[in-house]
């Protein structure tokens, strides 16, 4: 049963037989020329698929192998090619493809998607909640005690998602609240999208927010800019353009995900309160925020929003806020709309992360790559907390749309770990008659002096001088010491600098030739430095094969694509051979990259650093499964929290895989330890409530063997 045509014209949700559901969820109807047996075996694959997905991607707790969900599809995909006729729009083989749309079709939403009311701080809250109070007492509507729900505020896209018979028919973007686009093909490549739910009414409308993690956002602007793309500037956008890509493909090569937040239009199903619909979400495959919490007063919300603010720097998901809604449904249904903000809900806004101060200069620095990139250097001004001198302004082509000059007052942004950036001159920068003509860039190499070239269709100007600049060499042995690549102590940015400048070293393999004794021969550097330094030279030489790879800085492999190369490969030798073809079978490598990655490993240069760093005795061969299957920590699920004594958290998922063991985001019954440092978040009472064993670092090192008793 579809969703009806109602008086106002809206539009019927499954009326367009390109995305009407075919069949009701959970049924083996009869499929014209396939055998009863076939189409039964189908909708199982498809339902244990829609199951696995679930565990894999909501919940971050599968209880099947890669290897045994890939059989599973590969069958369900077999079937398919074999009867064409068996494929239906809720196929998990449907996620991904599809040809790209020549534009979006606008589509009327079956109920509106309001805004929101903001409150900035405790008073405004109690504001809202006292004139809700007012306006219940007025209609006679007496209320002994309110509950409310917190949720965190995600600066994502808002979409909407409706379900037909349990089969997800459309999909669209908030839009003006009223209408919005109709990007279904785009949002099925959202792995954490179920596209069929058991159990389901004849109609539901699940909201939500698409975003990027913010790890996946620093991972796609190093491999747009390897590319000589523009980075995105900041997570929000890469998500918003990544849904309205009229190619799906596109979208399925973005790593996205979402929060579901709530439920609009539905048939057959009636719910009391906020925090029961939400429950219903979790219990029906949706993902929703572990953190939501339900408050008995407006005393533990404001304690709430508190906290959410604390943590805001250090979430996987940006937030602007926290949205406060009354928990009771009926009560929203009296309290009725202002304007277009429901009275029931306010968003709980965070202070601007924004400053307005002088640019002083605009400058040019060579990355690793090649590239030049503009900064802003500023009259120093605090940002959220922190004093800001200097910010990006990405690339050329940003420089250029956002039209910042020399002397302009302008906005400067800082969003949690992104580094602070340049927003706009401010009005009054663009009306200055005496204001500067438009910065470019530099006609030379601001490192080495060598002309600078600008290839066909790049917003990028790069130095050509690729292995000889000393800019790109110390980009290129920075990136080779920092924590996620060969993880270096003693070797930061300062020492680099000046050991280049000293002429100890002048390649990154020369910093396998350091001894104590040139060390300690450096003016300000003791004996007991150099020896501590050299001795973390040594230990980076265990460091495994995927980090070592991320290390030589090949251009579009981040750390997350030098995990899947070396798995895929397990030595460099077998990825020095490869083909493009070949290197594009690996997980996230696109025919552009796979080429590039290609074209990399053949110059002299890097061939060489890997022969020399392999004499250094660095790892250049992956370590074997037999080996992680039979660890201590074999088959052992963990998940990490707060902020260990000595372990970062790379380091500490590093020696958990290394010793067998598996490292997740999100406590479940399947947690066996929960590892707690200082300041743990929601994790340490979700492990609580669930019975879930608590560790230290010290007892992690010890369960792993690396507590030097074993």
């Amino acid at each position: 049963m579809g969703a009806a045509a109602t008086s106002d014209g809206r539009q019927e949700a499954g009326s367009d037989p390109e995305t009407r559901a075919q069949r009701p969820h959970g049924e083996s109807a009869a499929v014209a020329g396939v055998p009863a047996e076939v189409a039964r075996r189908a909708e199982e694959l498809r339902e244990q698929i829609g199951y696995h997905d679930w565990r894999y991607y909501v919940l971050d707790d599968p209880e099947i192998s890669d290897e045994e969900y890939d059989r599973l599809l590969d069958e369900l995909r077999a079937l398919e090619r074999e009867y064409p006729q068996l494929v239906t729009p809720d196929s998990p083989t449907q996620r991904v493809g599809g040809k790209p749309a020549p534009q979006f079709r606008q589509v009327r939403h079956l109920q509106p998607m309001l805004s929101l009311a903001n409150a900035r701080n405790e008073g405004e809250l109690r504001a809202w909640l006292e004139r809700n109070l007012r306006i219940l007492r007025r209609e006679g509507v007496e209320v002994e005690q309110l509950r409310f729900v917190t949720e965190p505020k995600i600066d994502g896209l808002a979409i909407s998602l409706v379900y037909e018979n349990g089969v997800l028919v459309r999909g669209a973007t908030r839009g003006d609240g009223e209408i919005g686009e109709d990007v279904t093909a785009n949002l099925k490549t959202i792995a954490a999208i179920p596209l069929r739910i058991p159990d389901a009414p004849p109609l539901i409308e699940v909201r939500g927010e698409a975003y990027m993690p913010r790890h996946e956002f620093v991972r796609v602007n190093e491999e747009r800019i390897a590319r000589g793309e523009p980075p995105f500037a900041n997570p929000r956008n890469a998500a918003a353009g990544s849904i309205r890509q009229l190619d799906p493909n596109i979208t399925a090569s973005r790593p996205l995900s979402i929060w579901c937040y709530g439920v609009g239009a539905t048939e057959g199903i009636d719910f009391e309160s906020h925090y029961a619909s939400l429950e219903w979400l979790r219990e029906h495959r949706f993902r929703v925020n572990p953190d939501v919490e339900l408050h008995a007063d407006v005393e533990e919300v404001v304690a709430a929003c508190r906290r959410w603010e604390e943590r805001r720097d250090s979430l996987e998901y940006e937030i602007d806020g926290v949205v406060v809604k009354i928990d009771d449904l009926r009560l929203w249904r009296v309290l009725g709309v202002a304007g277009r903000e429901p009275r029931a809900a306010i968003a709980w806004k965070f202070p601007p992360m924004t400053a307005t101060t002088v640019l002083k200069r605009i400058g040019w620095n060579v990355g690793r790559t090649g590239h030049l990139v503009p900064f802003a250097e500023l009259e120093p001004v605090q940002v959220s907390g922190v004093v800001v001198k200097t910010a990006t302004l990405h690339n050329e082509e940003d420089l250029r749309r956002k039209d910042v000059r020399e002397g302009d007052e302008v906005i400067v942004m800082r969003a949690g770990d992104v580094i602070p950036q340049v927003v706009s001159p401010t009005s009054r920068a663009v009306r200055r008659p005496d204001r500067l003509p438009p910065p470019a860039p530099p006609r030379h190499c601001p490192s080495c002096g060598t002309p600078t070239v600008k290839p066909p269709g790049s917003v990028w100007t790069l130095c050509p001088n690729r292995w000889a600049c000393p800019g790109q060499l110390f980009q290129a042995i920075k990136h080779f010491v920092s924590k996620g690549a060969m993880d270096i102590e003693g070797l930061g940015e300062e020492n680099v600098r000046r050991f280049l400048a000293e002429g100890l070293i002048g390649h990154v393999a020369d910093i396998y030739e350091l001894d104590v004794e040139r060390v300690a021969a450096l003016h300000g550097f003791g004996r007991k430095s150099a020896e501590k330094l050299v001795a973390a030279i040594e230990r980076s030489r265990e460091r495994p094969f995927e980090r070592v790879l991320y290390a030589l800085g090949i251009p579009g492999v981040g750390a997350v694509n030098a995990r899947n190369l070396a798995r895929h490969f397990g030595s460099i030798d077998r990825l020095m051979e490869a083909s493009v073809d070949e290197i594009e079978q690996v997980e996230g490598i696109g025919p552009i990259l796979a080429r590039q990655i290609r074209e990399t490993l053949d110059e002299p240069y890097i061939r060489d650093l890997v022969a020399r760093l392999r004499r250094a005795g660095l790892r250049f061969v992956s370590e074997s499964g037999e080996s992680r299957r039979d660890g201590r920590l074999a088959g052992k699920t963990f998940v990490l929290t707060g902020t260990l004594p000595h372990l970062t958290r790379e380091q500490a998922t590093e020696l958990i895989e290394r010793a067998g063991g598996r490292v997740t985001s999100s406590v479940s019954r399947r947690t066996d330890f929960v590892v707690v440092g200082d300041n743990p978040g929601s994790k340490l009472e979700r492990a609580r409530e669930l019975g879930v064993r608590t560790i230290d670092e010290a007892q992690l090192l010890e369960l792993a063997g690396e507590d030097g008793r074993s």
